[in-house]
């Protein structure tokens, strides 16, 4: 049986606990401080793809956030599986919480700030968990693989 280093409990404490801060902390924001839906937006309203003047504030920060984490995730792939699926899933799971960060600026929905709170406080945890697992990997790599 392999042993379990200080390194991965630590990593593993620390996720777990920013879950759980971020699920307690969503429970406790009161909901009635909450907007209401807009109602203005028709159903089915979009503009084309690409199109960029006249978008809304939260449009443009996605799409700076988008294409920031397609950047990042457009990574220099070393042969070494481990490695390459831990760096690439930072910069996916940095975009997500970009994009939950613009849900909570900008979004009016209750639920929807809720999840993307729960989100950020996933993600940031497995960025933590995956940043302590790359050192590990980049500073022990298989035999006849190297970054």
């Amino acid at each position: 049986m392999k042993r379990i280093g200080w390194v991965s409990v630590i990593a593993v404490f620390l996720a777990l606990s920013a879950f759980a801060y971020g699920m307690l902390s969503a429970r406790s924001r009161p909901a009635a401080d909450a907007a209401p839906p807009s109602s203005t937006r028709e159903v089915g309203a979009h503009q084309t793809e690409g199109a960029t003047s006249g978008d809304g504030p939260s449009t443009q920060a996605y799409r700076e956030a988008n294409d920031r984490m397609h950047r990042e995730m457009a990574i220099a792939y070393t042969g070494d599986a481990d490695i390459d699926f831990l760096r690439g899933m930072i910069a996916h799971h940095e975009g997500a919480i970009a994009m939950a960060r613009i849900a909570v600026a900008h979004g009016e929905a209750a639920d929807v700030q809720s999840l993307a709170r729960e989100i950020i406080a996933a993600q940031e945890a497995e960025i933590l968990r995956m940043r302590i697992l790359l050192a590990r990997h980049e500073d022990d790599p298989p035999s006849g693989v190297r970054p």
